[in-house]
């Protein structure tokens, strides 16, 4: 492979295979010295301030015996003095030399190094590989035809500040799973594009019908732009981005989106995910005797009109020639003129859009570190892999945390110090066309990971700023929370969970739900793997643009490369404590207060008691009891010391299996994919999350009067509560025996 491209003055690698070799110029090594020592220093102080910080915290070990605390206590010690800016540094550095699009040569290469990281810190390696149906950028054109013919710009500028932006590999705008096509029409604004936003244009008598509609980002995930654009029967679809209110601090002058700035990214809205050729199972190899049989790609419902995004230099060339009726107040934006619903007659835009499907090859990459005791035990961390362009920020700010705490994680292990049960780190391909590599891994591994799989976190765009924040199911709430008020925050003498507190509304940090967009869904809606999407975030304006660089990442996010490590440390911490435990230190208590909160959001949106007279109510108020009930003689058991006696294996697997307890084996009434009756992604946003999603769907849809729909509804999800039931009596009995 010739050698990787990057700033003149960083080393210059070169890879072949597993081997690196290095290029040193004289003013590469001078330079590389320098920051070398900077960071040995930035390292050093990092290493101090943390030893200053964490004696005035009492870690929380929750399911440990007396011995396991002190064992774990000296585990943490040494864990948490490992995770180096210097590091981290590297790994995001090599990470994001080249663009890195899923199915590219370029992506290759970032699988290899992942490899070869972890293969070399002494986990146990492997690839899972995938054949795919990846769409390729193809072309894109946009144009003003009349009143004048000028050409839409859909490439971001150059900039000799960032030597990234001059990179030969970079692609135009595009937006994957297009439809092909050209199309000559007038023009409609429809805001966000959001199912209630043509729905809006309807009822001001605005018809889309054979226009080219016009969108901004945000509101919704861009796929269902495009489906409820295509459903009104638009013609074509435009995306743009809307300008940043205060345009004195753009791009590369500032953290800014500056107006060529474009946004990628998939359109993918099946009611499955992974390969939209093999739904619900493993696209293996083609040339694997297990392959599945393809559909053909005409009986898949891809979208079939042309959507292309630009930035806001281009739509402006729009936007400002539109003449029609005058947008409402809450649809304007920050061009300094009126938006407007259509562009009238005289106003006509050309949009054209090639782009080839082809089957493509993608590889996850899973490393484990075994466990001592119970191997078959998983604690399982992940981010993804792939980018739109270098990726700096999405996904490789998690990829190149992760790589810095396996490399600790096997430091550890080769010094004696393997974890109970095995740690798995997941990088999963693919992600950017729709959460590809992550779906098909779990469709691969199902049995084994329902069996088997005690959490997941993943660490998708996960370091990005000082905002400490998280998403999850509710039996991990308190091992995270827990986890931050131990981590040294790398701005302050507090720790990461003081910072958090100090920048909440209301002085109380708190944990929300998670819905969709990364790769948690696969292993949470379908397999019912308890999840957190864990990250330590800032703004990130020119998110899937090709200013997702090193250059960007160095000057605007975090030029001392240590929030990375700080992050690497609360993941370590979770995972160790699930790890080494005696008991696995699920918060189950949340599952009470969050049950309850959620029936209470259904029958606001609602206006009425969904529930009433269908004994659900009842049951949770007996799952409460067994909860609390649970919970006393857990730390009973632990305060006696009885937790070694008790029969822990058995004891553990009663615990992993309560959150599949919500798996529904016919899936929600809108995705047979997604099976978690407790949790999942808004199917009309696709990034929000439903709870109870259910119920939520019969309420958006007005089908609460529907008897047999709802009885269907109800009877489900109380075989689940009864799932959830008996899987805590059968704890309490072989506690109190």
């Amino acid at each position: 492979m010739s050698p990787i491209k990057g700033s003149a003055t960083e080393l210059r690698l070169v890879f072949n295979q597993k081997n690196f070799t290095l290029e040193r110029t004289i003013i590469t090594a001078i330079i590389s010295y320098m920051k070398s020592a900077l960071f040995s220093i930035v390292s050093l102080l990092f290493i101090l301030t943390f030893t200053q910080c964490t004696a005035h915290f009492e870690p929380d070990y929750t399911g440990f015996s007396e011995n396991g605390k002190i064992v774990q206590k000296e585990l943490e010690s040494e864990l948490l003095s490992m995770h180096l800016p210097g590091t981290y540094r590297r790994h995001l550095y090599n990470l994001t030399t080249d663009p890195s699009i899923a199915g590219s040569p370029e992506n290759r290469y970032v699988i290899d190094y992942i490899y070869s990281v972890m293969d070399s810190a002494g986990l146990d390696t492997r690839t899972y590989d995938y054949d795919v149906l990846l769409p390729q950028p193809g072309e894109n054109s946009i144009r003003v035809v009349t009143p004048e013919v000028i050409e839409l710009e859909n490439m971001e500028a150059v900039y000799s500040e960032d030597p990234y932006t001059d990179h030969p590999d970079l692609v135009h705008g595009w937006n994957a799973y297009s439809g092909s096509g050209s199309v000559t029409a007038e023009v409609v604004y429809a805001y966000q594009g959001t199912k209630e936003d043509f729905e809006r244009l309807e009822e001001l008598g605005i018809s889309v019908e054979g226009k080219i509609v016009i969108a901004r980002y945000g509101g919704n995930f861009r796929g269902y732009k495009a489906k409820y654009a295509e459903l009104a029967g638009a013609a074509g679809l435009i995306i743009y981005t809307d300008p940043p209110s205060n345009r004195d601090n753009t791009y590369p002058d500032g953290i800014q989106a500056d107006e060529t700035a474009i946004q990628r990214g998939s359109l993918l809205t099946l009611d499955y995910y992974g390969d939209p050729l093999t739904p619900f199972e493993p696209a293996l190899p083609l040339d694997n005797p297990n392959t599945p049989e393809r559909l053909d790609p005409d009986e898949v419902d891809f979208h079939t009109i042309p959507v292309a995004p630009i930035g806001y230099g281009a739509a402006d060339e729009i936007l400002s020639r539109m003449e029609g009726e005058e947008a409402p107040d809450d649809w304007q934006g920050n061009f300094d003129y009126s938006y407007r619903l259509t562009g009238g007659p005289n106003l006509t835009v050309e949009l054209s859009v090639d782009q080839p499907y082809e089957i493509r090859p993608i590889s996850n990459v899973v490393g484990v570190i075994e466990g001592a005791e119970y191997p078959d035990e998983w604690i399982i961390l992940g981010a993804h892999l792939d980018g739109w362009s270098f990726g700096t920020t999405d996904p490789n700010s998690g990829t190149a945390m992760l790589l810095t705490l396996a490399e600790s994680l096997g430091q550890l292990a080769e010094e004696g110090n393997r974890p109970k049960r095995s740690i798995m780190i997941g990088h999963w391909d693919a992600e950017e066309f729709m959460l590809i590599g992550s779906s098909e891994w779990v469709e691969d591994l199902r049995d084994e990971l329902k069996a088997n799989s005690i959490l997941y976190l993943n660490a998708d765009m996960s370091v990005t700023g000082p905002n400490f924040r998280a998403s999850s199911s509710p039996s991990l709430k308190k091992p995270i929370i827990q986890a931050a008020k131990t981590v040294t925050h790398p701005d302050t003498d507090g720790s990461v969970y003081n910072y958090w507190a100090a920048n909440s509304s209301n002085g109380t940090p708190s944990i929300g739900n998670l819905g969709g967009g990364s790769d948690h869904v696969g292993l949470y809606m379908h397999t019912g793997i308890p999840s957190a999407g864990v990250a330590i975030s800032g703004s990130v304006p020119i998110y899937h643009t090709n200013f997702d660089t090193f250059w960007f990442y160095e000057n605007y996010l975090d030029s001392t490369f240590t929030y990375g490590p700080a992050l690497a440390d609360v993941y370590g911490l979770v995972a160790t404590r699930f790890a080494n435990a005696d008991v696995l230190p699920y918060d189950i208590e949340s599952y009470s207060v969050d049950l309850t909160t959620h029936v209470n959001d259904i029958n606001e949106r609602a206006e009425r008691e969904v529930l009433n007279g269908t004994g659900i109510l009842e049951q949770m108020e007996e799952i409460s009891a067994q909860i609390a009930l649970t919970r006393t003689l857990l730390d009973e058991a632990a305060e006696n010391g009885d937790l070694t006696r008790v029969g822990l294996r058995s004891l553990n697997q009663k615990l992993i299996q309560l959150e599949r307890s919500f798996l529904h084996s016919e899936g929600l009434p809108f995705s047979p994919w997604l099976k978690s009756l407790y949790a999942s992604s808004d199917p009309y946003s696709g990034y929000a999350s439903w709870m109870l999603p259910a119920y939520r769907y019969a309420i958006e849809e007005e089908m609460l009067d529907d008897q047999v729909f709802m009885e269907g509804i109800h009877q489900a999800h109380r075989e689940a509560l009864a799932r959830f039931s008996n899987g805590l009596a059968s704890i309490i009995d072989q506690l109190e025996d």
